[in-house]
């Protein structure tokens, strides 16, 4: 399948002076946050939705990246949003949350963050041998399209690039580092059931991170991809008023 036309970077002009950095995860595309970046548009808001590096392409690319590509292709939207407001809030799903975070501790007048199932945190043995194994095992099986309705599809890559992974455990490394250096209001989204992120993840970062205002909302109807999921409204909804609430 050719990912080029499910992973189009998309960019809003909105009437309002707030703006939305929109943050796929890792291997995925793009339109897995189109919904969110619709609903943020119609909400009159400037959305950037970039598509990162080595995603979009084949497995392989994603193994050629590092998180630092990441990161300087939201730095490129960023500056286009702050172009237009400077009133921005980061929006991620689950290496877009981990991205999100740090995009926020790199930029204190971030005004707001919203994490759906973040990155953050991992306990599973296996991740303690990535740095070795990504030297003889180049991906491994998918995790893209954990979702619960049955009538939707994550449009991703079907391997698991290990050398992608590495540079996510990185990345995630220095997150937790500066997590209580973190100010900024955030707004974390948990699904109760998350076949790829564990229950952890979310909770310390509730717990590490360093806003004095900050609120976790469990999902009871979505697994990992819920913006693609049953609670994709919910997630609109409750992520617009806290848009507003940081203006």
């Amino acid at each position: 399948m050719d990912l080029k036309e499910f992973n189009q970077p998309y960019s809003h002009m909105g009437n309002k002076d707030i703006g939305v950095l929109l943050i796929h995860g890792f291997t995925s595309t793009t339109s897995s946050m189109m919904y969110l970046a619709q609903q943020f548009s119609e909400a009159g808001f400037h959305v950037e939705l970039p598509s990162l590096p080595g995603h979009g392409t084949t497995w392989q690319n994603l193994n050629k990246t590092s998180y630092q590509d990441w990161i300087a292709e939201l730095q490129k939207s960023l500056q286009i949003l702050q172009s237009r407001t400077s009133n921005i809030c980061v929006c991620g799903l689950s290496l877009g949350g981990a991205l999100a975070l740090r995009i926020a501790q790199l930029h204190p007048e971030i005004s707001g963050i919203i994490l759906i199932n973040n990155a953050c945190k991992f306990t599973h043995p296996k991740f303690w041998f990535v740095p070795i194994i990504r030297f003889f095992i180049p991906s491994t099986s998918a995790i893209a399209s954990d979702i619960k309705d049955p009538n939707e599809k994550e449009i991703a890559y079907e391997r698991t690039p290990t050398t992608g992974v590495y540079q996510m455990l990185r990345l995630l490394k220095i997150v937790r580092k500066n997590l209580e250096q973190t100010k900024q209001p955030v707004l974390i989204f948990k699904s109760k059931e998350d076949h790829v992120i564990p229950r952890v993840s979310a909770l310390y970062t509730l717990k590490k991170i360093g806003s004095s205002q900050k609120e976790l909302i469990w999902l009871e109807n979505s697994y990992h991809v819920a913006t693609m999921d049953y609670d994709k409204e919910l997630i609109a909804e409750k992520s617009i008023e806290f848009i507003l609430q940081q203006k």
